[in-house]
C-alpha cells in the first residue's frame, strides 16, 4: 500500500553489467532464463526477475534448480512457457510469397517470440527477403537476403493493407489439401487428438487451414 515506485529510464551499458554478472555469479542458464521471461505477457514477469536475481546472487549457480522458492519456480514456469511457444511457432509458422518475391508470415503469439524464432529463419533462408509480423503488438523481424535481421515495430494498417495483398498462398492451399486428402486413413480421423498436436490457435494464419477459416 505505501510502496512508491519509480520509472528506471534504460541504460544499455547498466544492462550488459548486470548481464555479465548474471553468467558469472549464477550461470549461462539463469540468464537465458531471465531473457525468456522479459518475453512472457505475464505482467509480473518483471518483479518475478528482481525477486530471483536476489536469489541467484545469495544462491549462486544452485538458484535456477530451487524451484521451492517461488521466484525460482516463476522464472522456470514463465521461461519454459516462452520457450514452448516459440518451438511450435518455428514448426507451424507458414510463409506466403509476394509478387516482388518477398516471404510473408503473420503470427499471433501469446508471448513476445519474435526474438527466439527469427534466428532460426534466418539461418534457414539467408538468400530470402522475408518477414514476420506480429499481429498482436505490430512488430516484425525484417530479414534482407544475406543480410542480419533485426526487429522493429511497424504501422498495423499500412502493413495490414501490404500483408493481405495477392500472395501464392491460394496456388499451395490446394497442394495441401491434396496432399492431407491423399494421405488421410478415414478410419483414424481423429479430431481431439489433431487438436492436441496442432492447437486451433496456431492456425489461423496456416495456409493449409485457409479453406477452414473461410468456412
Amino acid at each position: 500500500m505505501f510502496c512508491q515506485y519509480r520509472e528506471v529510464p534504460l541504460d544499455e551499458e547498466k544492462a550488459k553489467k548486470v548481464l555479465r554478472s548474471v553468467r558469472s555469479k549464477i550461470s549461462w542458464q539463469a540468464a537465458r532464463a531471465i531473457y525468456e521471461t522479459a518475453m512472457s505477457r505475464d505482467e509480473n514477469r518483471a518483479d518475478w526477475i528482481y525477486r530471483f536475481l536476489v536469489l541467484g546472487f545469495h544462491y549462486g549457480r544452485e538458484a535456477l534448480d530451487m524451484l521451492q522458492y517461488e521466484p525460482a519456480y516463476r522464472v522456470f514456469e514463465l521461461s519454459r512457457a516462452v520457450r514452448n511457444e516459440a518451438h511450435s511457432y518455428i514448426e507451424f509458422l507458414r510463409f506466403s510469397r509476394t509478387a516482388d518475391g518477398v516471404f510473408i508470415s503473420r503470427i499471433k503469439p501469446k508471448n513476445d517470440i519474435l526474438a527466439l524464432i527469427a534466428p532460426h529463419f534466418s539461418d534457414r533462408l539467408p538468400g530470402e527477403h522475408w518477414v514476420i509480423y506480429d499481429v498482436s503488438r505490430k512488430r516484425a523481424a525484417f530479414h534482407r537476403a544475406d543480410t542480419p535481421w533485426f526487429l522493429m515495430d511497424v504501422d498495423g494498417t499500412d502493413w495490414e493493407e501490404r500483408l493481405c495483398r495477392d500472395t501464392d498462398e491460394r496456388e499451395y492451399e490446394g497442394l495441401w489439401k491434396a496432399f492431407f486428402d491423399s494421405i488421410a486413413i478415414e478410419a483414424r480421423i481423429n479430431p481431439r487428438c489433431q487438436r492436441t498436436h496442432l492447437p486451433l490457435r496456431y492456425r489461423e494464419f496456416m495456409t493449409e487451414f485457409r479453406e477452414e477459416r473461410q468456412g
